[in-house]
């Protein structure tokens, strides 16, 4: 791939409104995003997705960098890479650590399909030239979360993902519920529930959700099956889902009827688009999860998304869902519940280098 550098930067932006979960709460987004360049002057980009703090995944911004700078970029500037799918095989060394890999990988995908004067959605196998957007709902109580929901909706949002836990679940969407009937809804529990709540989570049947995103421990698969045979409503997994590997053990176990794939999580687009292909084969309905994303991942995630077995719509936002300003040219928008798939050579997009200049905190270049 000809590269001539790496350089990767930490940015950070807080964001317009507080993103709730019974995890906590965000309020300023730091993530690194890493820039991969070629003797011919172009430059493809990768966002990593980690948080700044261990709450979501083991992973955190701090250890992304440790892990991209002291051992995936060195490893990198000693092979030859022709292909950004090389690098699964390059990283296999170093355990886990996928958001780190994800970051890299993700750029060589963008700067590969730039050399070749192709978008990214096509490089992949994308054919959807337009996607139906959702959106994620995180109030911090029911009052906000219904007057989020009606904004949504009247901006066009096709699916609505409710945060939940305990304390609000039947209460919170059955209010969604009576005033939007027609709405599809998903219902997201980041693992606030064990399955001792298997009778709470069974009230919420009669509600018509598409799904329960991740409602046990982020790490389970046998409890998960448990419930999925008590419920009529169909189980989504996130958390648990990292790896190629994971998609196959719950599709084994039928620990979830619906899978949320993340590329920034399960170590980039080659784990993705082969996660994606498993579950076509198995007749699995698959989405694309959100990370509180600036415009680079946001864009990977389009790319990814216009593949075929993504039939329900992602949490793929406009950029002003969080952003006062974002760091690409132009922003991701919602048009009538819709977003276009870019058909310019990489994800699309460029990026804004003055925002991008205000808004990094650290930086580091690796010459090749």
């Amino acid at each position: 791939m000809n590269l001539s550098a790496i350089v990767i930067r930490i940015i950070s932006m807080p964001l317009k409104q507080p993103f709730h979960t019974h995890l906590g709460t965000v309020r300023e987004r730091e993530s690194i995003i890493v820039e991969a360049m070629d003797n011919d002057g172009n430059a493809g980009f990768g966002e990593g997705v980690a948080f700044s703090s261990p709450w979501y995944t083991e992973e955190t911004v701090g250890t992304s960098w440790h892990v991209a700078t002291e051992f995936l970029i060195p490893l990198l500037k000693k092979a030859q890479v022709s292909h950004p799918n090389d690098v699964t095989r390059l990283f296999r060394s170093v355990r886990r650590n996928h958001m780190a890999k994800s970051a890299i990988e993700l750029a060589l995908w963008d700067l590969y399909a730039k050399q070749r004067h192709v978008s990214l959605s096509k490089l992949l196998g994308g054919e959807a030239e337009r996607l139906p957007a959702g959106v994620v709902v995180a109030a911090g109580n029911e009052t906000e979360a219904l007057e989020q929901t009606a904004k949504y909706v009247e901006e066009g949002y096709q699916r609505i993902k409710i945060k939940i836990n305990p304390a609000n679940d039947y209460q919170l969407l059955s209010g969604i519920r009576a005033s939007f009937p027609d709405l599809p809804i998903m219902a997201d529990a980041n693992s606030a529930y064990t399955l001792d709540d298997a009778d709470r989570l069974k009230a919420l049947d009669e509600l018509g959700l598409l799904m329960i995103e991740q409602p046990l421990a982020h790490n389970d698969f046998l409890e998960h099956a448990k419930l999925q045979s008590l419920l009529s409503t169909a189980i989504c997994l996130d958390e648990s889902i990292n790896s190629f590997e994971d998609a196959v053990l719950a599709a084994e176990l039928g620990s979830c009827r619906v899978i949320s794939i993340k590329a920034g999580k399960v170590g980039g687009l080659h784990e993705a688009v082969r996660i994606h292909d498993f579950c076509r084969e198995r007749g699995i309905p698959v989405w694309c999860g959100g990370m509180i994303e600036f415009g680079i991942s946001r864009a990977h995630n389009i790319a990814l998304t216009s593949l075929p077995g993504y039939t329900i719509p992602g949490d793929i936002s406009s950029s002003s869902r969080f952003w006062d300003e974002d760091i690409i040219t132009p922003e991701v928008r919602v048009e009538n519940g819709w977003i276009s798939v870019p058909k310019s050579p990489g994800i699309g997009y460029e990026v804004n280098r003055s925002r991008l200049g205000r808004v990094t905190i650290k930086k580091e270049a690796f010459r090749f």
